[in-house]
């Protein structure tokens, strides 16, 4: 079955770094688009960043724009999102998301879903 897996989440303090990762089993990774989300307690689910399969395009949101790189290895079957000068608005669950079809932000886009990990930022 499909497996998303996601890791590197923490408690961090603000302007550190971390890199999430997810690692991705039973369907052709290269094939799929992948997108990084997140959600705070209390809100919806919102679109972070997003990666084409084959040419590896990426597209963000603008509020991480410059501070977050979303990469993939598909040898390793693996999605990155690099996020340096963290702040505590960034602090949420995040999820990684595989879709069939590139360009996508919409949660009901993507169609399989890990299982989150949790970013929590202190000032």
């Amino acid at each position: 079955q499909v497996q998303l897996v996601e890791s590197g989440g923490g408690l961090v303090q603000a302007g550190d770094s971390l890199r999430l990762s997810c690692v991705v089993s039973g369907l052709p990774f290269s094939s799929f688009a992948m997108g990084w989300f997140r959600q705070a307690p209390g809100k919806e689910r919102d679109f972070v960043a997003g990666i084409t399969g084959s040419s590896g395009r990426a597209y963000y949101v603008d509020v991480v724009k410059g501070r977050f790189t979303i990469s993939r290895d598909n040898a390793k079957n693996t999605v990155y999102l690099q996020m340096n000068s963290l702040k505590p608005d960034d602090t949420a669950v995040y999820y990684c998301a595989a879709g069939r079809i590139a360009g996508q932000i919409r949660p009901d886009q993507y169609d399989y879903w890990g299982q989150g990990t949790q970013v929590t930022v202190s000032s």
